[in-house]
């Protein structure tokens, strides 16, 4: 069988369940804006149908979705270089995932570190969605013949079941036909951390805001959040090794080394032996710089809803351009009379 050479394609998305922090920023959306300037074809998706796998209030989960929308933008994703839509507008979506409920196989879902996390003592309780969350997601990717998906560590081992759900089709119906996607971790911050907890991560279902950067907040919270943060009472090496028993103060170097675009060993070469009286102001000036801009026009565009929700058309327009035949294809080669 002739190998097929699939099109380098970047596929992405985050659930619009509210509050976008710097931990979606650093550790998603700004490697987004990256890729799309290194001019392979992006889509990047509000993965609206994962956020219903939990009860989500109707007005909250639109705002939501725009909020993320406006997100993306505001931090450079540009509309007419990536395609940007929401899940649920693009219906091979789910028609896809259905196809992959049938391909993967219970023992594969049953080992999702995050469902067992997600679910905790009340698995019996939760929705089928959130169980089966992997195969959509599978789908997510692969009905764009995605070859890279950049996510998180905590993301890594659906991408690695994508992988199989694609392998195992290929296999049982003899084709080349879905790629094996590779996952795109890197960075120096693809993980940040709580400012009050450096052993958690950053969360928006953190009860603390000080807890977090949200990228709604203004010039003056952020400032405070980052002087507030936790840290220890010793100096910042000069080395890397030297934050490791570190929580805190290896999270807020990180977000300086993700921020300025360095290596955490080049931002130690520059401040190895201050203390932290003295790098947090750094950290905040760094952090104003690059994040008052983004808030301030998300806030633009969560006052003209109807210009996002046309940008959200637009690209579900040319998501669909290159999903469905990908889907009717799928479907021909399953045995579906269409």
């Amino acid at each position: 069988m002739t190998e097929v050479v699939h099109t380098p394609r970047v596929f992405s998305g985050i659930q619009p369940s509210g509050g976008l922090t710097l931990g979606n920023y650093l550790g998603a959306i700004k490697r987004f804006v990256e890729m799309q300037e290194n001019g392979v074809e992006s889509i990047y998706c509000m993965v609206d149908l994962h956020a219903i796998t939990t009860w989500q209030d109707p007005t909250k989960l639109r705002h939501a979705t725009r909020e993320l929308c406006a997100g993306y933008i505001a931090a450079g994703l540009d509309p007419e270089k990536s395609i940007l839509f929401n899940q649920s507008q693009v219906s091979a979506h789910a028609e896809l995932g259905w196809v992959f409920n049938c391909v993967a196989r219970m023992g594969w879902l049953n080992r999702m570190t995050q469902f067992k996390d997600k679910a905790g003592k009340n698995r019996e309780k939760v929705s089928v969605g959130l169980f089966s969350y992997p195969t959509l997601m599978a789908a997510d990717i692969l009905v764009y013949h995605a070859t890279h998906v950049p996510v998180g560590e905590d993301q890594k081992q659906h991408v690695e079941l994508t992988r199989d759900i694609a392998a195992k089709f290929n296999h049982d119906y003899g084709v080349d036909f879905f790629p094996i996607t590779e996952p795109v971790i890197e960075g120096a911050a693809t993980r940040v951390m709580s400012l009050r907890d450096g052993s958690k991560k950053m969360s928006k279902s953190d009860p603390s805001d000080m807890s977090r950067i949200n990228m709604t907040d203004d010039a003056d919270t952020i400032a405070k959040k980052i002087r507030k943060a936790k840290t220890d009472p010793d100096g910042l090496p000069s080395e890397a090794e030297g934050l490791d028993g570190r929580p805190e103060a290896k999270n807020l170097v990180s977000i300086y080394a993700a921020l300025s675009e360095q290596s955490v060993d080049q931002v130690l070469s520059e401040v190895g032996g201050k203390q932290f009286s003295e790098f947090k102001p750094m950290l905040s000036e760094l952090a104003v710089e690059k994040l008052a801009p983004i808030s301030a026009e998300m806030e633009r565009l969560m006052q003209a809803p109807d210009e996002i929700d046309a940008i959200l058309r637009k690209g579900a327009d040319k998501a669909r351009v290159i999903a469905d035949p990908i889907l009717q294809k799928t479907l021909e080669i399953v045995g579906m009379v269409r």
